[in-house]
């Protein structure tokens, strides 16, 4: 059965990256970008994502097989703007996700074919309908939203995300781009509840992963005076 998954990693106070390039010159010297390299730095070291970007080299350990597993898992992806424009000339002919890429962009553009399978369609009609079509033609895989922060967001809002993996990076980075944010627009008594499915713990990051199971209220319970279970030892 396909499920709407997404996977960030995640600094253990919740950033995904330094705080918002806006400015000229060059990302690379952003601090956006060295909270996003620090954040990332478990997986670019592992063999299993070096392999999708055709790189050699790298450490096969429990951090490789959860790289791994995720791309396996994946039958198509959709993917907000910015990150498809900061990854077109740096994934090159040969871009790593090798299944169809459906980008949520408010600007239209002719579909891109890549070599190994990727190919992108520019979807400006909403991130719902970004979704739907990545769906059909998944093929039963997962339909796997790759990023960024904001999409991720947008399709929790939606409703539409199935399941959630935080990658948790034993770090602070006191400030920068957050998961979870305010344009969540959650009700000032309502959550988003999460059932915890797997936890895998390495030295380098803890992968947590969550099913989604939407919108709730926030009740009060009764703070322990209806006495609760007694227990006997």
């Amino acid at each position: 059965m396909t499920k709407v998954t997404a996977q960030l990693s995640v600094s253990v106070d919740g950033f995904y990256a330094g705080p918002l390039f806006e400015g000229d010159g060059n990302w690379m010297d952003s601090a956006e970008s060295a909270g996003f390299f620090r954040v990332t730095r478990w997986a670019t070291e592992v063999s299993a994502w070096r392999e999708r970007q055709g790189f050699t080299g790298g450490v096969h350990d429990t951090n490789s097989q959860v790289i791994a597993e995720t791309f396996e898992a994946a039958g198509a992806y959709v993917m907000g703007r910015r990150m498809a424009d900061g990854g077109e000339v740096p994934w090159g002919d040969e871009p790593p996700f090798r299944a169809p890429v459906f980008v949520v962009t408010h600007r239209p553009r002719e579909r891109l074919l890549r070599q190994g399978g990727t190919s992108f369609t520019f979807v400006t009609d909403g991130v719902a309908s970004a979704v739907e079509q990545a769906r059909a033609v998944a093929g039963g895989k997962n339909v796997a939203v790759a990023g960024g922060g904001s999409l991720v967001r947008q399709v929790l809002k939606a409703g539409l995300l199935d399941e959630l993996e935080l990658h948790v990076v034993p770090v602070v980075l006191g400030t920068g781009l957050r998961v979870f944010d305010a344009d969540l627009d959650l009700a000032d008594k309502e959550a988003i509840e999460l059932t915890p499915t797997r936890v895998i713990h390495t030295p380098e990051v803890t992968h947590i992963r969550y099913a989604v199971n939407g919108r709730a209220p926030l009740v009060l319970d009764d703070r322990g005076s209806s006495g609760g279970p007694t227990v006997t030892r």
